[in-house]
């Protein structure tokens, strides 16, 4: 265990931020989960609404830091494909 007062207030902010990722990157797995059930079952347009959000919240999660950029470029990319495939 982490004894220099140093030490110990790093122990905390990792404690922090890794809660904190962790939250963040549930959130967007959920978001991708969502997008791709409504890929399968329903129009375009509630497809397009969710890869919306999705796209926003993978974004959100680059610019902090918690997935790198190109796995969110990469995470949007066959999102968007499998929304364009639908009307296809």
């Amino acid at each position: 265990m982490a004894y220099h007062k140093s030490a110990l207030k790093r122990a905390r902010q990792n404690e922090d931020r890794r809660l904190r990722n962790k939250s963040v990157k549930t959130s967007v797995k959920n978001m991708v989960k969502e997008v791709r059930l409504v890929a399968g079952e329903s129009s375009k347009e509630a497809g397009v609404k969710k890869l919306d959000t999705a796209k926003s919240k993978i974004d959100k999660a680059a610019k902090k830091g918690v997935i790198h950029k190109k796995t969110a470029s990469r995470k949007i990319s066959r999102l968007s494909k499998l929304i364009n495939a639908i009307s296809a």
